[in-house]
């Protein structure tokens, strides 16, 4: 089995429910106020120890209690922590969440997130990884040590995972140290002026970034399941159906199970099938690393 390796970000997640969205100007009464440990990295992080891989995690918190609970949450999951850094002088990273009739809209401060550069993760990678294994990383972090990050592990001879969110613009020369590529529908089409809803959008961006030298990209459809280009094939993997309460941290589970069952052995579409399980079983709950499934929790949902 080889290891998972996350580098991303790490936040404190302020949720509130309310009946809809709010105009601009306008003041609405939510409800359910959580304040819970999130952030893409951590969340995937999460939930890639939680489906039985070794996993470290690579980032930085500030030094106040947001990033103690951070820290804590994940040890508390298995997540290995030797590597996350406590930095004195700014603040923890944030995500502000506004939950409204099942979907949910997010402002993000980076804090701590945006202080980790390329040589730290770099001489991580040294330290701790070897060929073989895998390394997940999003795009909440400095977008340099991220790209950075990416052409040195698939150098040092890993399987490079990169969960584009939020969209951002890449160096074109990356895409070829990609190994998997995830997005979902706002950054595929962000990333390629390509909406992917339907076959033909699906196939047409599947395309798109295969063109630019991704090895193989899944696109994940909400509750129209998820696509993947295989050997210049479209596979398609339908959605397990849940009545969905929070989405928060769905996509999340989603990357940590895919990238935890990769490093188990399993082939791409394998991998796809736990993944959508998690992340269905993740929208049922609200919050964000509080809603991810354990491994047994997915294992009765596919059986």
């Amino acid at each position: 089995m080889s290891k998972v390796v996350v580098f991303g970000s790490l936040n404190m997640d302020l949720s509130v429910g309310c009946p809809r969205v709010p105009e601009a100007g306008e003041t609405i009464i939510g409800h359910g106020f959580l304040a819970s440990p999130g952030g893409k990295g951590a969340n995937q992080a999460m939930a890639s120890a939680r489906m039985g891989a070794v996993t470290h995690m690579v980032g930085a918190v500030g030094k106040d209690v947001f990033g103690t609970r951070l820290v804590q949450s994940l040890v508390e999951a298995g997540v290995l922590c030797e590597r996350v850094r406590a930095l004195r002088g700014v603040p923890t990273g944030t995500a502000t969440i506004l939950r409204a009739e099942g979907d949910n809209r997010i402002v993000v401060d980076p804090g701590a997130n945006a202080a980790t550069h390329a040589d730290v993760v770099c001489s991580v990678i040294d330290d701790i990884a070897e060929p073989g294994d895998i390394f997940l990383t999003q795009l909440e972090c400095d977008t340099d040590a991220t790209v950075d990050a990416i052409a040195y592990a698939r150098e040092s001879g890993l399987y490079t995972i990169l969960n584009a969110a939020p969209a951002s613009t890449l160096p074109s020369d990356i895409y070829q140290s990609i190994d998997l590529l995830c997005v979902n529908e706002a950054e595929c089409q962000a990333l390629t002026d390509i909406s992917p809803g339907t076959e033909k959008g699906c196939m047409r961006a599947l395309m798109a970034f295969s063109a630019r030298g991704v090895a193989t990209t899944v696109i994940t459809l909400g509750a129209k399941g998820s696509v993947a280009l295989i050997a210049d094939d479209m596979y398609r993997m339908d959605p397990y159906e849940v009545d969905a309460v929070d989405t928060t941290a769905a996509g999340d589970t989603y990357l940590g199970a895919l990238a935890a069952q990769l490093s188990q052995g399993l082939d791409i579409i394998d991998a796809m099938r736990w993944a959508s399980a998690a992340g269905a079983l993740a929208a049922t709950r609200e919050g964000a690393q509080r809603s991810i499934p354990s491994l047994d929790e997915v294992e009765r949902l596919l059986a």
